[in-house]
């Protein structure tokens, strides 16, 4: 009789999915391969098992429709699966090694997010592809005039208050050709800033809204933008052990590289999500701006690791201490009061 598994491997493709089951004692009882249509219901017919998949694209979709059936889902990052690949690479041993490693007492699982988290996230990643659109589209405008001898202010505000009037003083030096082209290309900058708007229109709305962005907001260089991103991206704060933990999932903690008993501590390890943390590193930048207008705990501590170590250190310092009362803020149901927050 064949036995079903008691833990279950799957490696995510578009059309064809490779699985490994594994019963309690680790003995390999199923290996199956399965197009799209046929995996849903394959799972739907198996008892309630552990299943164990990579964190990657559609992953969030599969756990989501596997947990409606009684069955445990736990994602993973890719790099943590990698190790227990034996061997060369191919799909059934991704799978089998999806399988082993999802059994590991020490392994680190990623939170499944909602719709409405994907929903969100998807969002600031459309915004995010216009900044960069309008960014580039600016650059090469800059870039085309100064071979006419027509030199922009380098910032998008300075280009979108000096460009036409700029263009009109300097009309001279472009022909009928190149003042049409220009014209296009500003139209089409003005189209991207208009979708821009759009889409922070809609994050500010949302976050004005959300009970928990709103907490979030209560803390100094944190805005809509970070807030709903953090939202988005933690599904359950409650996974991290403390807010250190939260701090070096973004990647603003010290990367380690030590041996023989000597700590060495080096630049911020950058992982995680770099949008989140670019956010959040940008708004530390903005409440340094502002830090000669009062003073208290916070402020003083601030000035202080400005002048020792400069205002790059300082801000991601600051953006490090911000994600740390956020993962307060998102465990419990306080919001930040600045009297009362200890430097």
């Amino acid at each position: 009789m064949k036995q079903n598994p008691s833990v279950l491997g799957i490696d995510l493709a578009k059309r064809i999915f490779h699985l490994v089951g594994m019963d309690d004692a680790g003995h390999v009882v199923l290996r199956k391969r399965l197009t799209r249509d046929a995996l849903m219901p394959y799972i739907a017919q198996l008892p309630p098992a552990v299943i164990g998949m990579e964190a990657c694209g559609g992953a969030h979709y599969w756990a989501r429709r596997f947990r409606t059936h009684g069955h445990t889902v736990k994602l993973m990052a890719p790099q943590f699966v990698k190790p227990d690949v034996k061997s060369n690479k191919n799909d059934p041993a991704d799978a089998e090694a999806i399988c082993e490693a999802v059994t590991r007492p020490t392994m680190r699982f990623v939170p499944i997010k909602e719709v409405d988290q994907q929903e969100l996230q998807s969002l600031h990643r459309a915004r995010e592809r216009v900044v960069k659109a309008r960014t580039a589209l600016v650059n090469e405008i800059r870039g085309l005039l100064a071979e006419y001898g027509i030199v922009l202010p380098q910032s998008v505000p300075q280009f979108r208050h000096t460009f036409l009037a700029t263009l009109e003083a300097e009309r001279t030096k472009l022909t009928p050709l190149s003042t049409e082209l220009f014209g296009q290309l500003y139209d089409e900058f003005g189209a991207l800033e208009k979708r821009l708007a759009y889409y922070t229109a809609k994050i500010e709305a949302i976050g004005a809204a959300h009970p928990v962005c709103q907490r979030l907001m209560t803390i100094p260089g944190i805005g809509p933008l970070t807030a709903t991103a953090l939202v988005a991206a933690v599904s359950n704060a409650s996974a991290f052990k403390n807010g250190r933990q939260c701090a070096a999932w973004i990647g603003l903690v010290p990367r380690q590289h030590s041996t023989g008993g000597k700590p060495r501590l080096l630049g911020i390890s950058k992982r995680g999500d770099v949008y989140l943390r670019t956010l959040f590193i940008h708004g530390a930048r903005a409440t340094l701006r502002w830090l000669r207008l009062k003073t208290d705990r916070r402020r003083t501590w601030l000035r202080g690791l400005m002048d020792r170590r400069g205002k790059n250190k300082a801000a991601v310092a600051l953006a490090n201490k911000n994600a740390r009362i956020a993962w307060v803020l998102l465990t419990t149901d306080q919001v930040y009061i600045a009297e009362q927050a200890a430097a």
